[in-house]
């Protein structure tokens, strides 16, 4: 059984009781694209617009219930973070880069959280939030290199895998990796972790055998924008042999488009990667199910 930091498929089962009286069970839609099959599990529409909201909350629940949290995102985690501790009554303060959209920062705000802007990248923003963490006392948890982090994400892999139990790969987009682990851990099937081409540190650390600084710039980026992935990701993915595939920013729109017109889904970019690699041949296997993970965005179709 696959392990990281002592932690393997029991304790996604114990995150998965831990968050079940706040969390959604996201449905799954089985589907035929252009004649072929695929399974979609729909967890944009989980609380918060991402799957985020596992993690956070699992962490929180299984850390010590903390009275103030600190966190670093690009926004859907840190809202994650935000809607969490609002619901277990704990103060939370957001660091994310200058440029993050929008529609996630207010959504922060929105549920009480203080938002900070400071950094123009991602890792410049987490070393800021974990600085203001020691220096103030709170928890710091951060967005993917956590083992409660990591386990809570694998309860979306293992309702889709118990829903629908055909399934022969599981297909995930990947940032700084907490999704892709905990798929690993929650799914018991292959797993394809699918980037953009230009946003790729999980590509770039599995080529070089180790977590590397890797550049980022992606319509995908807000979420998938991690300069380097984490330790305990990384060793999951690697150990499992994770199928790493590229998609390109124009397959990622075009995909994006593709499950408004298809479905009425409407996602956010990153959420279509894992779709733009499957409608693209790259994912192997008959029968793939696809986790569109997050809609927190304000792009509307044409």
């Amino acid at each position: 059984m696959v392990s990281i930091g002592g932690v393997d498929h029991a304790d996604v089962t114990a995150a998965a009781g831990r968050i079940a009286p706040y969390a959604r069970r996201t449905p799954v839609l089985r589907a035929e694209i252009d004649g072929r099959p695929v399974v979609l599990k729909l967890e944009h529409l989980q609380r918060t617009g991402s799957f985020k909201f596992r993690g956070a909350l699992n962490a929180l629940l299984g850390g010590g219930r903390p009275t103030h949290v600190v966190t670093a995102s690009g926004g859907n985690h840190g809202l994650a973070v935000a809607t969490a501790a609002h619901l277990l009554g704990l103060a939370a303060t957001v660091f994310v880069p200058e440029g993050a959209p929008e529609a996630k920062t207010r959504r922060i705000e929105a549920v009480g959280a203080k938002l900070v802007r400071l950094g123009s990248v991602y890792a410049e923003t987490a070393r800021a939030a974990a600085t203001e963490a020691d220096e103030t006392g709170a928890f710091f948890l951060p967005a993917y290199d956590h083992p409660l982090v990591i386990a809570g994400q694998g309860t979306c892999a293992a309702e889709a895998v118990a829903d629908a139990p055909e399934v022969d790969s599981l297909v995930v987009a990947v940032g700084g990796g907490g999704l892709a682990a905990g798929t690993v851990l929650g799914g018991g099937r292959p797993v394809v972790v699918v980037e953009p081409e230009d946003c790729r540190a999980m590509y770039d650390a599995l080529a070089a055998g180790k977590p590397v600084d890797s550049a980022v710039g992606s319509v995908a980026a807000s979420a998938l924008g991690a300069t380097r992935v984490g330790e305990l990701p990384f060793t999951t993915v690697q150990e499992a042999r994770a199928l790493p595939v590229l998609v390109s920013d124009k397959e990622i729109l075009a995909a994006r488009d593709r499950l408004w017109d298809e479905f009425r889904l409407a996602v956010e970019p990153a959420a279509a990667v894992p779709f733009a690699a499957w409608l693209a041949g790259r994912v192997p296997g008959e029968l793939a199910c696809l986790i569109i993970c997050g809609a927190n965005s304000d792009w509307m179709p044409a």
